[in-house]
């Protein structure tokens, strides 16, 4: 069961890019709120029609959640909206990098200090390594994308 949830893991990372890089190009043409908007509406969309099919009959249970925990939807937001502005401006690969180094910045806080699930795992040296070098891969991959823009290569 695990390498499957590896397998979906790794497929929404692959969707996740995709949607990513099509927003900032779309971007382009008809702006970033309208780009944001129209990938939320069509989301929602979707999900309503297979929650009436496939839910569990708790769509309502939201009255009943904890206020803090609807701000999730501002996260989800604030992510899309910031990615389609910064993949024109930096490109596909920096711009995932760089959310990518946030998740595990901001995992490891809340896994460090239990928020939310109450599952603790501590720092460690591996884990600021791995943070470490994946800025390190970000400076890379960063300097070599603006180096190509510059004179003119496609990356």
């Amino acid at each position: 069961m695990q390498i499957f949830i590896v397998i979906s893991t790794l497929i929404a990372g692959i969707t996740l890019s995709t949607q990513s890089a099509v927003n900032g190009s779309f971007s382009k043409k008809a702006d970033t709120l309208e780009s944001a908007f129209l990938t939320f509406i069509t989301g929602g969309f979707i999900l309503f029609i297979i929650t009436l099919f496939f839910g569990h009959g708790s769509f309502l249970e939201f009255f009943h959640a904890p206020k803090w925990q609807l701000a999730a939807v501002w996260f989800g937001v604030g992510y899309l909206f910031l990615t389609i502005v910064a993949i024109p401006k930096i490109g596909v690969i920096s711009a995932n990098i760089s959310a990518v180094i946030g998740q595990l910045t901001m995992g490891m806080v809340i896994d460090h200090f239990g928020w939310f699930e109450g599952l603790t795992i501590h720092f460690d040296v591996k884990r600021v390594a791995a943070l470490i070098i994946m800025l390190i891969a970000l400076r890379l991959i960063y300097k070599a994308e603006i180096k190509n823009s510059v004179y003119g290569a496609k990356s």
